[in-house]
């Protein structure tokens, strides 16, 4: 069963590997299934089924769907053979939550991420894999050249870990870039408030839309009056920026429009 390009496949080739990856999933008390994005040939399927909580997979490749069926008669009516991000999330497991894990296709991976986060009263806690790029930018802080939009969405809403290095040796075919595996696990309350959610998300990404630039100039679609940018604050860049500051500025937009 050769990998696919189309769907971005990497297969895991390391059983030991794949077991720490499973067992990184701390807090499946909180939650009632696990759900993996991107099974392909079982590596990881196959020390997720050792948990007590159910599993189920999602596969979009239809060939890997019937190795599944195949090789893991147990998940016998918990394969959803769909495009992860086309799964209603809503739907599954009748609202309750889940832990999501998996080694995920490298080429969706942020859109993961976000629908991760619109689905967040669902998910607890999220393992998995990433190119190395990504996931140190999903946790980085201020002043490091990987933090970004990607990572100040993300810990708005949950705390993240950088767990292990994994190496391109490890995978058939090796892909042509290193891989980490994190672990997120949602705050007990979001940072940022529903209300503010959606233009929370505008100014994080007019920001770092001209990430060499100041605030003073990214922030003038939200800000019309130029004493306010003229001060300290907006002399500063995004990388500059904590997370907290991006939310009190948020606010601070929010009360200046109102």
């Amino acid at each position: 069963m050769k990998a696919k390009k189309s769907y971005g496949q990497h297969f895991l080739n390391r059983e030991d590997i794949a077991e720490r990856i499973a067992n990184s999933l701390q807090l499946t008390d909180e939650y009632t299934h696990i759900l993996e994005v991107g099974p392909g040939r079982g590596m990881l399927t196959k020390y997720l089924l050792q948990h007590d909580t159910p599993l189920t997979v999602v596969e979009a490749d239809r060939d890997m769907v019937l190795y599944l069926q195949k090789y893991y008669p147990q998940l016998k009516g918990h394969i959803v053979a769909q495009d992860f991000l086309k799964v209603p999330l809503d739907q599954l497991f009748a609202g309750q939550p889940f832990g999501l894990i998996g080694n995920f296709p490298y080429n969706i991976s942020s859109q993961i991420l976000f629908k991760m986060i619109t689905f967040r009263e669902q998910i607890p806690e999220m393992v998995g894999m990433f190119q190395k790029e990504v996931a140190q930018r999903v946790i980085a802080g201020p002043g490091s050249k990987t933090y970004g939009v990607l990572g100040v969405l993300v810990q708005a809403y949950y705390e993240g870990a950088y767990l292990f290095h994994v190496d391109k040796g490890s995978f058939t075919p090796p892909p042509k870039v290193q891989s980490g595996v994190i672990r997120l696990t949602r705050r007990s309350q979001p940072l940022i408030r529903e209300s503010e959610a959606s233009l929370f998300r505008q100014v994080v990404k007019g920001a770092f839309g001209q990430r060499r630039k100041m605030l003073r100039n990214t922030m003038k679609p939200f800000i019309k009056d130029t004493q306010i940018l003229q001060e300290d604050f907006f002399r500063q860049r995004p990388e500059q920026i904590g997370l907290n500051d991006f939310i009190e500025l948020t606010r601070r937009i929010a009360s200046l429009s109102s």
